[in-house]
């Protein structure tokens, strides 16, 4: 994340960058100040970007793409797998902690529509279509109606799912850290968007069709 600090004096000395899109795309830092350590890294390297950025007022636009459907939707937010379940799911507290989910394609067409758009210069946009904004158990759901197919569900108390991280390589303490933040705390959805200096894609582009999550499953039927 940080060698894009090389990017950020390349675009002061070029004095001609008409919008710089740093490499975010996950949640928004800005509102992570609180995140677990060691995943706060992540975070704390991005918001240094952006004191980089705004300190040399490079034109900008920051994208919360919150979570990529590949890597949450068919495994149904497991962790170490990309597949569906086949038996079993674990289900992180209650289940009923909504995230957002966003096909990639779809990333790519609200971030290249708010390249050059005047209403999002400077400001932070949220990925945040509505019928993609999901807890786990309604995914699990959507998968059981499509599969045909019903699960076991095991729940995960939040103590018992933060005391996993003990003994673990950093990877999976990192991946523990932001699983909590996104299906325990709901970090994506707890708050409204409202300030001057965010807005929300979906809102912005009403035009882009975007893939909904039962749609996204099928692939993997």
């Amino acid at each position: 994340l940080l060698l894009q600090l090389k990017l950020v004096e390349a675009i002061k000395e070029a004095g001609n960058v008409k919008r710089f899109l740093p490499s975010e795309f996950g949640m928004n830092p800005a509102r992570m100040g609180h995140a677990l350590e060691p995943g706060r890294v992540s975070f704390d390297e991005k918001m240094e970007i952006r004191k980089a950025i705004e300190e040399a007022n490079i034109p900008h636009t920051y994208i919360s793409a919150n979570c990529f459907a590949a890597y949450f939707v068919p495994n149904l937010c497991q962790m170490r797998t990309l597949l569906p379940p086949k038996e079993e799911v674990h289900v992180y507290g209650d289940g009923n902690v909504k995230a957002i989910f966003m096909d990639e394609d779809d990333v790519a067409a609200y971030t290249i529509r708010c390249i050059d758009d005047p209403r999002a210069l400077n400001k932070t946009i949220y990925l945040r279509p509505e019928e993609n904004i999901l807890s786990q158990n309604e995914l699990i759901a959507k998968w059981e109606k499509l599969s045909g197919k019903v699960l076991e569900k095991i729940p995960i108390p939040s103590e018992e799912f933060l005391a996993s991280i003990k003994g673990t390589d950093l990877a999976n303490q990192v991946g523990i850290g932001h699983y909590y933040h996104l299906f325990y705390e709901g970090c994506l959805t707890n708050f409204d968007i409202g300030d001057n200096w965010e807005e929300e894609a979906s809102l912005l582009y009403p035009e882009i069709q975007y893939i909904r999550m039962d749609e996204y499953m099928k692939r993997y039927l």
